[in-house]
């Protein structure tokens, strides 16, 4: 199975969680089967408020599912109209968000929980 997880910084499977999926410099791609990672830059890292194009950076790629630390309604609907789940990370690395993916202790988000004009925090940080 494939993941994405927006990262602050690529330094393989210990980069950091970025807390914002459209302004993350980096998406990290891993599988987690066999646990290769690879890095895709954000070429879209600076858009206007709800203008994140989440597919168009990630074009090409197979997906099954999204890892976010937050996620604006606008590219949460995105990625479910392309059958993209989504999902929150409460943890600081990709290796720990990989491990809990596996282990199923993620939250899925919803509607109700993406943040809608940044006013629904996830996990208690301000956006």
């Amino acid at each position: 199975m494939n993941i994405c997880i927006p990262i602050t910084s690529d330094n393989g499977i210990q980069s950091p969680v970025s807390l914002h999926f459209g302004s993350a410099p980096i998406f990290m791609v891993v599988d987690t089967e066999n646990g290769s990672c690879r890095a895709i830059t954000n070429r879209n890292l600076h858009h206007d408020h709800g203008m994140c194009r989440p597919l168009s950076q990630l074009a090409g790629e197979r997906l099954d599912a999204m890892v976010v630390g937050g996620i604006g309604m606008g590219a949460f609907g995105k990625l479910k109209a392309a059958n993209i789940r989504v999902y929150f990370s409460e943890h600081p690395t990709v290796e720990e968000t990989v491990a809990a993916f596996k282990n199923g202790t993620l939250r899925e988000v919803t509607p109700a929980t993406a943040c809608a004009g940044h006013g629904n925090a996830p996990h208690g940080h301000v956006m």
